[in-house]
């Protein structure tokens, strides 16, 4: 572990278009290359997700080092009671220690924001190095289930936040 990252903290910003053309252009390793997004034209010009300024307004933010500089994103989407986390993180960031406190740092403005909110999210149960990082953070996982993803069934994990 990286112990300068580990200590890494974090705080939470609007998302601005600058910081969307920068995720657009995130390239990670198989076998994460699947958290990819699409071009930033093309998802402009659909208007999808984060492109589309209301929905960026609303659920999107973006996660600052105490320097300024962009290390992810996150997505706060309401649900009845609970708030889902949907999460991102540059991928020269990814795997150094700093994932606790890049996901609690998430989960805590999520709880600010919404106290009475469950704070939950959705993984991959392959990908153990976000587990990890989840567990860390405070998470634990409640539920194992399949679900239709763009490329097919997959296995997913429900993990739910209990600081």
């Amino acid at each position: 572990m990286d112990i300068e990252s580990a200590k890494l903290s974090f705080r939470l910003a609007p998302l601005q278009l600058s910081h969307c053309r920068e995720i657009c252009e995130w390239q990670y390793e198989p076998p994460y290359q699947l958290y990819q997004w699409r071009p930033w034209e093309l998802m402009a010009s659909l208007q999808e997700e984060f492109a589309d300024p209301q929905l960026r307004d609303e659920q999107y933010r973006a996660v600052l080092d105490a320097s300024g500089t962009l290390c992810g994103f996150a997505q706060l989407f309401p649900m009845a009671g609970v708030t889902r986390l949907g999460l991102g993180m540059r991928p020269d960031a990814c795997g150094r220690g700093s994932g606790a406190n890049f996901v609690r740092a998430i989960a805590e403005e999520a709880r600010r924001l919404q106290p009475e909110h469950e704070i939950d999210l959705e993984v991959l149960t392959w990908n153990e190095r976000a587990i990890r990082a989840y567990l860390r953070a405070g998470f634990e996982i409640t539920d194992t289930y399949e679900r239709m993803t763009p490329t097919g069934a997959a296995e997913f994990h429900c993990m739910v936040w209990q600081n």
